[in-house]
């Protein structure tokens, strides 16, 4: 059953790592996608299927050969080396009236991906046999059924071959081409707002004062967003203002999920929590025992729940040069059409790794339900330690590192890196190294485990 804290915040609620992501497993799995649209095949790439799809004929619908050679009866070949005769050729795509039935003593000519012939059940490949005008001699023995894939034994009829909730990608697409799919019923991406806030920050094209840094968090969650499959709704920086945060936030909640970053910490202008709650807001955690993120923020507001209203500005559709979009008036007309009970909110570090970070850990499973995907557990992978790691106990670290090497033979090391600001030092890492909240020092040579980033090594 999902617990909730008061709407006004009494004390920290901190969790473990693995507590804190139970939580939000627990609430992604009560939400639901927005709505449906059908897309050509090619523009379904990345998107979350929304209908099954099943086999329009059996797979294979002919008994088909797997080698280059000669489709034979297995019972020919007792005696070895055994010579047949040649009766014609089947290639791939071959005509049905010009497949012949093999008998005993006879062989053909066959391709891959061709249907065996009647009468055979085996095909000796081209490297054991030896050609004499139309006579074959074969040199190696074979089983009753090798390089032949029966009817129908990849799947039958019927059968479903993808089903709703799954992302489609390259193979998803080529399963849904091999049935003439050339339209899919996809979920709507969920529409997730994204409001930065701190009088130090400002937008990236406005000259800087010396106390100033460029809103660089707006951008890695957008890019996090359309990655895990959301469109990002930019919302202008929120300065540290009750009043003024408080509109924005109103604004954000308009979305499908609204993400914070910054003002979540114990700071005299850390305002987040303090006007979350005047917006009736459930506190499922206000912290995690992790480094970097541990201020991270999980929680909920009814729908409609009453902050003091606003008059609602006109605001640009598109961002121009990005293709981001901003809140506009079609956000809450898809919410009138599909409504929630609440909206759920993520109060991330400000810390440019730390929103990093805390997305992938905390705010993507919620946003990969919300665009319908079926629900996965976290999983790590493993590598060996280059370099020996030596760090404080207490907290589960998730520090950026370079997995390396070639083939089966690859290592994992930490880079240098200055804190949860350093974002150059994030840009040239391909993982996390995951350290247990137990562990003052890990050895080189040891296996330990790892979150990935990017698909392809350095």
């Amino acid at each position: 059953m999902i617990s909730c804290m008061s709407s006004t915040i009494l004390a920290a609620n901190i969790l473990s790592f693995e507590e804190a992501r139970h939580v939000v497993e627990e609430h992604a799995a009560s939400v639901h996608p927005r709505g449906k649209e059908l897309v050509e095949l090619l523009d379904s790439a990345g998107q979350i299927l929304a209908e099954p799809v099943s086999a329009d004929r059996n797979f294979p619908p002919f008994p088909r050969a797997t080698r280059d050679g000669y489709a034979v009866r297995a019972a020919d070949l007792a005696k070895l080396p055994a010579a047949l005769e040649v009766i014609g050729e089947i290639k791939a795509g071959a005509r049905a009236d010009a497949i012949l039935n093999v008998e005993a003593g006879q062989a053909v000519s066959i391709m891959t991906g061709a249907p065996a012939p009647p009468g055979s059940d085996a095909v000796v490949m081209v490297e054991y046999t030896s050609r004499d005008g139309g006579q074959v001699t074969i040199t190696k023995g074979i089983s009753a059924g090798e390089n032949i894939v029966p009817i129908a034994s990849e799947a039958k009829r019927g059968d479903r071959l993808l089903s709703p909730g799954v992302r489609l990608d390259h193979a998803a697409i080529a399963v849904a081409a091999s049935v003439g799919r050339s339209h899919l019923l996809v979920y709507s991406k969920p529409r997730i707002a994204v409001l930065a806030t701190g009088d130090e920050i400002v937008d990236i094209d406005v000259p800087l004062a010396l106390n100033q840094i460029r809103n660089s968090n707006t951008y890695s969650l957008a890019a996090q967003i359309q990655a895990a499959g959301g469109e990002p709704v930019l919302l202008p920086i929120a300065p540290d203002e009750p009043e003024r945060l408080q509109e924005l936030i109103s604004d954000g909640l308009e979305a499908d999920l609204l993400l914070l970053t910054g003002g979540v910490s114990m700071g005299k202008y850390d305002l987040v929590e303090q006007v979350l709650a005047q917006f009736q807001a459930e506190f499922f955690f206000t912290g995690a025992q992790i480094q970097p993120g541990r201020p991270v923020v999980f929680g909920r507001v009814p729908c409609g729940a009453g902050a003091p209203a606003h008059e609602e500005e006109e605001k640009d559709v598109v961002l121009k040069g990005h293709g981001f979009s901003r809140a506009d008036q079609s956000t809450k007309e898809n919410r009138a059409l599909a409504p929630e009970s609440h909206t759920y909110f993520f109060g991330l570090p400000g810390n440019p790794v730390s929103t990093m970070v805390t997305f992938e850990l905390f705010a993507r499973p919620m946003l990969e339900a919300l665009a319908g995907m079926t629900p996965r557990k976290l999983a790590f992978l493993h590598a060996k330690l280059k370099s020996e790691i030596r760090t404080k106990p207490g907290l589960k670290r998730f520090l950026p590192a370079i997995l390396s090497g070639e083939f089966e033979q690859v290592e994992v090391e930490l880079v240098r890196w200055q804190g949860s600001g350093d974002i150059a030092a994030t840009a040239r890492s391909n993982c996390y190294v995951v350290i247990p909240p137990d562990r003052e020092r890990i050895e080189a040579g040891e296996w330990v485990p790892i979150l990935m980033l990017k698909a392809v090594l350095p």
